[in-house]
């Protein structure tokens, strides 16, 4: 039997079922606009918004029209019932960090127990290898019309900045010395998690790292 088929009230971006036994958000009237009130959100409860937002990168058209990398993502059968994911969160440290899917699983493109985990911001940001805007050299590489060289950079992200590593007759060696950094970086990275499995996920990633 599937989800639309249990008689549940309204889904939640087609397929989530809240079964939440006490208000996930609250809102408050602002006005009336042709008779109409008008509302705004002042309070939506963390674990249902953190499961709200999973379901709309898997489920929404409309986000993965703005965000195509999540077309073909999906939520695991136990997690598409709210209480299940919320029980599951409650258990993890989430305070100011976000989901992911990928990063102990490289390439996973599905929102489970066991695949998913929270990350910080700058673990996030520090793994992204933004493929779909960098252009068509390796990661790492931009080609210079000044010295009609392959230059390598990284950004470092304790500092924010970006590090300029040289330039070089190939793009291969530029993309060497840009995998060289970052593996660094992902060391340092990992020295500062708490959690081992992200901390070994970073090195491992950097250590077998295949161009995309």
């Amino acid at each position: 039997m599937s989800i639309k088929e249990l008689g549940a009230p309204k889904l939640v971006c087609g397929m989530g079922i809240n079964d939440a036994d006490y208000v996930v958000m609250k809102r408050e009237t602002i006005g009336y606009v042709n008779g109409k009130r008008k509302q705004k959100t002042v309070w939506v409860c963390r674990y249902y918004n953190t499961w709200v937002k999973m379901l709309e990168r898997c489920y929404s058209a409309k986000y993965q029209e703005r965000n195509p990398t999540y077309k073909g993502c999906s939520v695991s059968n136990d997690w598409l019932k709210f209480s299940n994911f919320k029980s599951w969160m409650e258990k993890q440290d989430w305070e100011g960090k976000q989901l992911d899917k990928d990063l102990l699983f490289e390439g996973n493109k599905t929102y489970s127990a066991e695949t998913c985990v929270f990350i910080s911001p700058m673990v996030n940001t520090f793994v992204n290898d933004s493929g779909a805007t960098r252009g068509k050299w390796k990661i790492g590489v931009y080609w210079d019309k000044g010295t009609n060289r392959f230059k390598s950079q990284c950004r470092n992200p304790f500092t924010g900045k970006t590090e300029h590593l040289g330039r070089f007759d190939s793009e291969q060696e530029a993309h060497n010395a840009w995998l060289k950094r970052k593996l660094e970086l992902a060391h340092e990275l990992a020295a500062t998690q708490e959690d081992p499995r992200v901390a070994e996920a970073l090195i491992a990633r950097y250590s077998n790292y295949k161009h995309k």
